[in-house]
């Protein structure tokens, strides 16, 4: 329990740390007169000069090196929802994280998996075993936990065997859900539509509170097991 308490305290102070990072240099850029705002739209007119097709392309493959889908999810509709329309980029995006899904899924299992095998087994851990019943909770559980990356949770579930019907199908709601989410917000957030922006923070809350609610009930139903 210490130990855990000890984890939990690390992961605390590394966040706070990363909050008061990016805090100070957007202070440091206020305070210099950096038009943040320039700066944001210099990004967007970039993406939109590399096109759809290579942004949603590297939306589904970057990922999988370990680069946050948030990167992409965030822009995307600042960048295209004028070209394509909002319900195009959301779909696009959608089918950008399931093809990373897929991908990262049979990397762990196939092409890559004595590699992570091995490279995990020389930083002193083990793979754990799972029952085929305790699988689906597995993936639930990995997904609607906060604080493990999206590809760190892709390639342990590929490591782990999981059932590939059952991982796409948890997988593609949980993923979906937040994904449409912050590419709704991100449209709203760059393009200075606040009464969205809210809208879609309401909803990362009733998405928050609901995973919470799953995990406490799956918490809850093993100890009783």
């Amino acid at each position: 329990m210490p130990s855990v308490n000890a984890s939990e305290r690390k992961k605390t102070i590394i966040k706070l740390a990363v909050v008061a990072v990016v805090a100070c240099v957007v202070g440091v850029m206020l305070l210099r007169g950096i038009n943040i705002k320039a700066k944001i739209d210099w990004g967007v007119g970039l993406l939109q000069a590399c096109g759809p097709t290579v942004f949603f392309l590297a939306m589904a493959l970057f990922p999988i090196a370990g680069v946050p889908m948030l990167a992409f999810s965030l822009p995307a509709g600042r960048a295209f929802g004028a070209q394509l329309g909002m319900p195009l980029v959301v779909v696009l995006g959608l089918v950008a994280v399931t093809l990373n899904l897929f991908i990262t899924y049979w990397l762990a299992r196939r092409a890559l998996r004595p590699f992570i095998t091995r490279l995990i087994e020389r930083l002193g851990y083990k793979m754990p075993e799972f029952d085929r019943a305790d699988l689906t909770d597995f993936i639930v559980l990995m997904r609607v936990t906060p604080g493990v990356p999206f590809f760190v949770q892709n390639y342990l579930l590929g490591l782990a065997d999981a059932p590939f019907g059952r991982y796409m199908l948890i997988s593609c709601a949980v993923s979906w859900s937040y994904t449409s989410a912050f590419m709704i917000f991100g449209e709203a957030l760059l393009g200075g539509r606040g009464k969205m922006a809210m809208i879609c923070i309401s909803l990362f809350a009733a998405l928050a509170a609901g995973s919470h609610l799953v995990r406490h009930h799956m918490s809850k139903g093993k100890s009783k097991a």
